[in-house]
């Protein structure tokens, strides 16, 4: 078979994905693109790309970016352990344990956040064993904090995996080399293993960052209709006001918003090492 028959035949494999790229993401995009730079009557306006800077939706704004930020930083705080103690087991209970974590995730989404707010509500499991012990109950629902759990809860999985798959890989006689050198246990992990799980840490940054950025039904639940991010106020604008145009607008905003910042993430990880910020 010559080389332009193999080429042939890879691109035609492809099709069907050329296919679902143009259906379900393209052509979706065009729309919305269409309603964004449209008013009500189909005439050019940038009305609803600029009203991102209505106040009551800059504060929106903010207020994701603060939750993204926060949780993605306590996603990493939390992760790093966790990825440190798994590697000190044997293989098998390795992998046992990535099991048992990621176990919650093939239960319904709705499902877990719905739980939580069993757990954290005024009457709920938190404040049963928080009162049995004496102390006073504590006012976590429909709280910023309820909204922080509930989205660190459901991404954290999204930053370990990625971390554990670059530590993983590095080769353990890098490690013993160091420590024959004298080098303690933190500067092993701040001098190799960090530096080298740079690649999966920006992926989990990503994979955290962006979809808590445009979340929308964990504040809904866990935070009682009382917190807007801005995710709420897109989707609000979609099914409570029909008001497509607005809803585009504030959507594509928020698109670029998440572009530049993926962007600014990703620079330095140009050959996929990561280790160039260092």
């Amino acid at each position: 078979m010559s080389r332009v028959e193999k080429v042939n035949k890879r691109s035609l494999f492809s099709t069907p994905y050329i296919l679902w790229i143009i259906g379900f993401t393209v052509l979706p995009l065009l729309v919305i693109f269409q309603y964004a730079l449209t008013d009500g009557n189909g005439k050019f306006t940038l009305t609803n790309v600029a009203a991102t800077f209505d106040m009551i939706h800059m504060k929106a704004m903010v207020y994701s970016l603060g939750i993204a930020l926060g949780c993605t930083v306590i996603c990493i705080l939390l992760s790093y352990p966790l990825v440190m103690a798994l590697r000190c087991l044997n293989l098998k209970k390795q992998k046992s344990t990535l099991f048992i974590f990621i176990l919650p995730m093939w239960m319904n989404f709705i499902l877990r956040i719905l739980a939580w707010q069993l757990i954290l509500s005024n009457n709920g499991i938190l404040n049963f064993v928080v009162t049995g012990l004496g102390f006073a109950p504590l006012k976590i629902a429909n709280t910023g904090t309820a909204l922080m759990i509930g989205v660190v809860y459901d991404y954290l999985p999204y930053m370990v995996l990625p971390i554990y798959n670059a530590i993983s890989e590095i080769d353990e006689d890098i490690i013993e080399a160091a420590r024959d050198l004298g080098a303690g246990s933190l500067t092993v992990f701040r001098k190799i293993i960090l530096p080298m799980s740079v690649p999966g840490l920006l992926s989990g940054i990503v994979m955290v960052f962006v979809p808590t950025m445009t979340s929308f039904v964990i504040s809904d639940i866990l935070g009682g209709g009382k917190i807007q991010l801005i995710g709420n106020i897109i989707e609000q604008e979609f099914t409570k006001a029909a008001n497509w145009n607005l809803g585009s607008g504030l959507s594509v905003s928020l698109m670029i918003f998440v572009l530049i910042s993926m962007a600014f993430t990703t620079k330095n990880d140009t050959e996929g090492k990561g280790a160039a910020i260092w």
